[in-house]
């Protein structure tokens, strides 16, 4: 291929993915069952970009497309591929295939793909292993689900409390077995105990005599087997870790966990929330069919509509006051929809505050005072607004006030809603970003109609 090709080829939008025009060629490969013309076109790209490029296919292209390109899919690739679709993938591999790429991978990733696999294929392809490997995998499926033993790789390089820098340097340049990647080299004692670590960097900086236990990195921290994978990377991101090993109930090294699985784990954490806020599963992905994206959905939205029943059964309460001023019914809308965004707004805030723990039980009082005079504030302006609106358009300072008293009201129901909400919920266990949405959204509703009308019987009648 031509330096000329190879660069358009490789030539990135501003959003690091591959060029619009490369796409349509590998489609049109795809359609036209020209593999030769996909291995070309495939052959320069990151294998992140061609599992994006899987993902962005339609099914009945990715089954065509795997049967001209499955030759070339390794490890690497398959391990960038995202979980929502990535047992279509493997199904549809032939087994020589998969188990070559599955030797390919580091063990962590090796657990990420079997752990979602049935027992008959993760005994098949745990076959495929080196002994060596096989027991390190076994090994990380022994421990709970979405732990730090699942997430660590056992490949780990480590040297005696006793070694100095010339030691270290001389075993990294004789050793055939080492990671791809790896950042720091954990020293252990004698019963397999990490004392601590040291980067690559400070031990090629370093004079050979110098002992490596003289220049260990102040942020060493060992990680518990069993600890949750969110805590995982709690820690990694508060304490800016590269890595930091995993250890067993009896302090042994056992693997170890790196920022880019950290990372990861912390990405999925804020996809899910984000997906839960908005009642969506958390498994859904735009591959999805129609009738698998309707049958997520639809659960959720039988709640709301349960949920909205109450607001109805409010308004039905006030019908004389509604039959004797037909506009309040147009202005209703205005307090409950506007409530509804306050309430949104501070429930986003926090629920992400809950998690990344800025959100805890010392500071929950000043937050929910902070949230309470915020929406005063809000409450009062927006009345201000309204007062001034209703006297011009409607010439009726009453309907203003009305309408102005039943927003400050609502705008501090929709604030204390929003912290108090998920804070109540993640007291009793239970995760706030899945099921706050739905009782901040019936809050509002039902106090904005509750107060308008109320207030407007009141009022004007």
């Amino acid at each position: 291929m031509s330096q000329n090709r190879e660069a358009e080829i490789t030539s990135q939008d501003d959003d690091f993915r591959p060029r619009q025009e490369v796409i349509d060629s590998v489609i049109q490969a795809i359609d036209d069952g020209d593999a030769l013309r996909l291995d070309d076109l495939l052959e320069p790209m990151h294998a992140a970009d061609i599992a994006d490029l899987i993902e962005q296919l339609t099914p009945a292209r990715r089954k065509v497309f795997l049967d001209l390109y499955s030759g070339e899919i390794d490890g690497e690739i398959l391990s960038e591929i995202d979980e929502s679709i990535r047992d279509e993938v493997v199904e549809a591999l032939p087994h020589a295939v998969l188990a070559e790429a599955v030797r390919e991978m580091d063990s962590d990733d090796v657990v990420d793909l079997l752990e979602d696999l049935e027992v008959p294929e993760q005994q098949a392809l745990l076959a495929e292993l080196d002994e060596s490997d096989r027991a390190a995998v076994e090994q990380s499926l022994n421990y709970p689900e979405h732990s730090a033993g699942r997430l660590m790789q056992s490949e780990v390089v480590t040297a005696p409390e006793h070694w100095t820098v010339g030691d270290a340097i001389a075993f990294l340049r004789t050793e055939d077995w080492l990671p791809d990647q790896f950042y720091h080299v954990v020293l252990v004692d004698p019963r397999r105990r990490p004392t601590g670590y040291v980067t690559l960097g400070k031990i090629l900086s370093s004079r050979p005599q110098i002992m490596l236990r003289d220049i260990t990195e102040d942020s060493f921290r060992t990680i518990s087997a069993l600890q949750d994978e969110g805590d995982v990377a709690y820690a990694f991101n508060k304490y800016h870790l590269i890595s930091a090993p995993v250890v067993d109930e009896a302090d042994r090294l056992v693997g170890m966990i790196t920022i880019d699985d950290a990372m990861s784990v912390l990405d999925e954490e804020h996809e899910e929330d984000f997906l839960r806020m908005a009642r969506v599963a958390d498994d859904s992905h735009v591959s999805d069919g129609p009738f698998q994206t309707a049958r997520q959905r639809l659960p959720w939205l039988i709640i709301n509509l349960f949920t909205a029943s109450i607001s109805a059964l409010v308004i039905s309460q006030f019908e004389a006051t509604l039959s004797t001023f037909v506009i309040l019914a147009a202005l209703m809308p205005i307090v409950a929809s506007t409530g509804g965004i306050a309430g949104t707004q501070s429930l986003a805030v926090a629920v992400r505050a809950l998690a990344t723990r800025e959100l805890t039980s010392s500071n929950a009082r000043r937050v929910v005072l902070r949230e309470l005079m915020a929406g005063l504030l809000n409450g009062l302006g927006l009345a201000v607004i309204l007062c001034v609106a209703a006297s011009v358009i409607l010439g009726s300072p009453a309907i203003g006030i009305v309408l102005g008293t039943a927003m400050i009201a609502n705008q501090i129901v929709a604030a204390m809603g929003g912290v108090l909400v998920p804070l109540t919920l993640s007291k009793f266990g239970l995760d706030p970003a899945l099921a706050s949405g739905t009782f901040v959204t019936t809050m509002t509703d039902v106090m904005g109609f509750f107060a308008f009308l109320g207030l407007a019987s009141w009022i004007l009648i």
